[in-house]
């Protein structure tokens, strides 16, 4: 590509089409920036910008204060000894995985994982043995599964898996499984756990003391109000040590984080939401009872609703069988659904989905969230014919 003045014309400012649209995509409704957020965007968006104050750690920072952020306000928040910012949720996870195991080693994990999950353990150089959920229609995960991923593990390899992992909840159907119970079988066979809150932490109240977790991890741009990429990690004091150990050559850096992670922005947008993020989780009660009256709305529209019911959050997985029929039909069909939302100012149902599809209540509020379901049933009657 030659670099001159019309070929650069395509780069530069480009409008975001979505932007003031109802989001019901579940990347995003936790994401939305807050008032302050947008502020600190602007005020600490020139590359590494925190670094003008740095001492040589990230997280020893005083001024602006994210040493108080890292050190005092994310460990309560997530209910662990330690934490760190990331430069997201699956890096915290490669971190934990990295320092623990070493490669040949095994980790037991969910069968309804996020696919990174799978690749930090791959990156990591570790086998993986997945606990099986029931299916359709629940998707349910048995707690006693991971006793028997654990000791199938343990007989195949003479030792146990270095880890287990359990995603709260999953990204598919918005799932909560009993991470209490997987937490005390785990520890029964000596074996830590790690609680994937990618779409719990910011969202949910969670706390990695009381559910038992070794290790919690979240997402500040899925979950947290933050510009990404950015996550947090919350370690227990006894794997603290391993997990951030120092480097051997540059004796203040951290080796699982390359020495410093979030230098900018994202961890200025993060610090910025962060009192709007706690009082909203406070709130929890309230969006899993939106989320649950617009389950209901839809399924009374001929719309199934896969996973856990009565539902506890605010993804939710559907099927669209009439929605489906009508894309068999009609010209370009895979594709009527995502236009007739956008007609409606609607966003976040992905391209080319009609039969299944998942979305987010959350943050929208009863008003906007009678807004999509009145849409849903405009474009049921537009096509009642068909």
């Amino acid at each position: 590509m030659k670099l001159d003045d019309s070929s650069l014309q395509k780069f530069g400012f480009i409008k975001r089409e979505s932007l003031g649209s109802i989001n019901i995509d579940p990347l995003q409704t936790g994401g939305l920036l807050t008032e302050a957020a947008k502020q600190a965007l602007i005020e600490w968006g020139d590359g590494y910008s925190v670094c003008d104050f740095c001492g040589g750690v990230l997280d020893q920072i005083k001024k602006p204060p994210i040493h108080d952020f890292v050190h005092k306000a994310l460990p309560e928040f997530l209910g662990c000894d330690e934490a760190r910012v990331t430069n997201g949720a699956r890096e915290s996870k490669f971190a934990i995985m990295h320092s623990i195991g070493k490669p040949g080693d095994w980790i037991v994990l969910d069968g309804l994982a996020h696919y990174s999950s799978y690749v930090a353990a791959e990156r990591a150089g570790l086998n993986i043995k997945a606990v099986p959920h029931s299916g359709s229609p629940d998707y349910y995960l048995d707690p006693e599964g991971y006793a028997t991923a654990i000791e199938e593990v343990t007989k195949e390899n003479g030792k146990p898996p270095v880890l287990a992992l359990v995603t709260y909840p999953d990204g598919n159907y918005g799932n909560l499984p009993d991470a209490e119970k997987i937490a005390s079988i785990c520890h029964e066979y000596d074996v830590p756990l790690l609680l994937n809150g990618a779409y719990a932490v910011g969202r949910m109240p969670v706390s990695a003391k009381e559910i038992g977790a070794d290790f919690i991890v979240g997402s500040g741009h899925k979950s947290m109000a933050a510009s990404g990429p950015v996550g947090v990690l919350g370690v227990s004091e006894e794997y603290a040590p391993i997990v951030f150990r120092k480097s051997k050559h540059s004796k203040v850096k951290e080796v699982e984080l390359l020495g410093c992670t979030a230098r900018g922005a994202t961890v200025m947008t993060l610090i910025a939401s962060f009192p709007d993020v706690v009082k909203r989780v406070r709130n929890w009660d309230q969006e899993v009872e939106n989320a649950r009256w617009f389950s209901a709305r839809l399924e009374e529209k001929g719309f199934i609703q896969r996973g856990q019911k009565p539902h506890s959050h605010d993804l939710i997985f559907f099927e669209a069988p009439r929605f489906y029929e009508i894309s068999q039909k009609v010209k370009n069909g895979r594709y009527f659904l995502y236009r007739e939302l956008k007609e409606r100012n609607i966003h976040g149902i992905k391209s080319g989905l009609t039969k299944y599809f998942k979305l987010s209540t959350f943050g929208l509020g009863k008003e906007k969230l009678k807004v999509v379901v009145d849409s849903f049933e405009d474009i049921l009657k537009k096509y009642e014919d068909i």
